[in-house]
């Protein structure tokens, strides 16, 4: 019998693969999960406003806001259009935004364009997946002979940045998408052809934040006609938004978790237990739950949940012995940071911080009692951490020299050592724990 996590995760990859349903039909029939976000007819479920970015758009007073938007939309409605159950757009105007904010989900539509059109779909609010006339020279140099679906905003030289083919129909011929995202990870698919595989889409408004957590869908004109039809989104839930994150070169992970005991692990293992296929810290016990094997460099991946306030860690490259926050190179938190409880923590030790040396960003976790996924690279002193998707932490701890109450930590230059789990003696669950050993 299939336990629970792995029948959700089989069925995900297995719809994802599929990928047989037709477009055309998606605004009266959409497949299961899935939403129309156009209803065929009207702008129903839509605003309008410019390239701005949601910081500034937060910032602005309530009735400017208001005012300004009422201004977009009326400006939107001169430009956009409704036929034959198509969304037009004559090249020009405000875009289209959905009302709703998305977080992880999929995203299935098709655009028809004309030539010397460039356009695009930002997600989360940002900028953008390209959809480009390939055939207009003029922007050869800026990448359009490569085709659309690439996160052009992405930094030059970086993942996604570039299809990875070309996979555009000729003009005047329906294209269909097909994008997931979950967390900043963007896959894209373009004809059915994948051209952007699990890429961080960076922030393009703030380059040295994470993409945001949550956001709308927008549709973007610019200078020239574009059709959009069969708009339809499905959220995922977390199991499949993690099943769609750990599928990602599975096959080069080891597991570390048979899922039915703790062989293989080693230290404090009278405090812990193994109840529904994952690890529990037993409630007012903690201490290390250790791998037998120390690992150098490493990438490792565990999915956790944690109860109302609870506290955990991950600790990295441990010997065994006293606090893994100080004597291992570093303990990695695991906490439910935005319980009440730790409003006045300092900010390297919130969930994802290297303890008292370095700030992880908030935000990014799920609310308590949801799994979490969560990928841990160690590399010589570097490390980062992304959860759900996000990069929540990349730093080099060789540089920490401000320690939190001045404790030194005489682990960190360690270059091997345990990996597992530093309990608090709360009931945080793990499972589907994984490791990759690296040069």
């Amino acid at each position: 019998m299939l336990n629970r996590s792995f029948a959700t995760r089989f069925h995900f990859a297995a719809m994802l693969c599929a990928g047989t349903f037709t477009l055309n039909a998606l605004a009266d029939h959409p497949p299961a999960g899935f939403a129309p976000i156009f209803d065929g007819t009207s702008l129903d479920g839509w605003h309008a406003q410019p390239h701005i970015g949601p910081a500034a758009l937060a910032e602005m007073a309530d009735d400017e806001r208001s005012e300004k938007m009422a201004q977009w939309m009326s400006e939107a409605k001169q430009h956009w259009s409704v036929e034959n159950g198509e969304l037009v757009n004559d090249g020009k105007g405000p875009y289209l935004v959905t009302n709703k904010d998305y977080t992880d989900y999929e995203l299935r539509l098709e655009y028809k364009t004309v030539p010397l059109a460039d356009s695009g779909i930002y997600l989360k609010g940002t900028p953008q997946v390209q959809i480009w006339d390939y055939t207009d020279e003029a922007k050869f140099d800026i990448g359009g002979d490569l085709g659309s679906g690439g996160l052009w905003n992405n930094s030059d030289r970086t993942d996604g940045k570039d299809p990875l083919l070309r996979a555009d129909k000729p003009l005047g011929e329906w294209n269909a998408f097909r994008i997931v995202q979950v967390g900043a990870r963007t896959t894209v698919y373009l004809n059915d052809v994948l051209v952007v595989d699990n890429a961080i889409m960076e922030n393009y408004w703030d380059r040295k934040s994470p993409l945001f957590r949550s956001g709308p869908i927008e549709l973007q004109t610019h200078g020239g006609e574009i059709r959009w039809r069969n708009l339809a989104v499905k959220e995922l839930s977390a199991d499949e938004a993690n099943a769609w994150l750990s599928d990602k070169k599975a096959q080069s992970f080891t597991s570390l978790f048979n899922g039915k005991d703790l062989t293989g692990w080693q230290g404090a293992t009278d405090n812990y237990e193994v109840v529904d296929g994952a690890i529990v810290c037993k409630k007012g016990s903690g201490g290390q739950l250790l791998t037998e094997d120390e690992y150098a460099n490493f990438v490792a991946r565990v999915e956790f949940r944690l109860p109302p306030g609870g506290n955990n860690g991950l600790a990295i490259r441990s010997d065994g012995k006293g606090d893994a926050a100080y004597d291992a190179m570093t303990e990695l938190q695991v906490l439910d940071s935005e319980h009440e409880k730790y409003e006045n923590l300092d900010s390297r030790q919130y969930h994802g911080s290297a303890y008292g040396m370095a700030a992880a960003t908030r935000g990014f976790l799920r609310d308590a009692g949801q799994w979490n996924f969560q990928e841990v690279t160690v590399d010589g002193s570097k490390i980062k951490v992304e959860l759900n998707g996000t990069v929540i932490l990349d730093t080099d701890l060789s540089t920490a020299k401000d320690f939190l109450a001045d404790k030194k930590h005489p682990g960190l230059t360690r270059t091997s050592g345990y990996f597992g789990f530093a309990g608090h003696n709360d009931p945080v669950e793990f499972r589907n724990v994984s490791i990759k050993r690296l040069p």
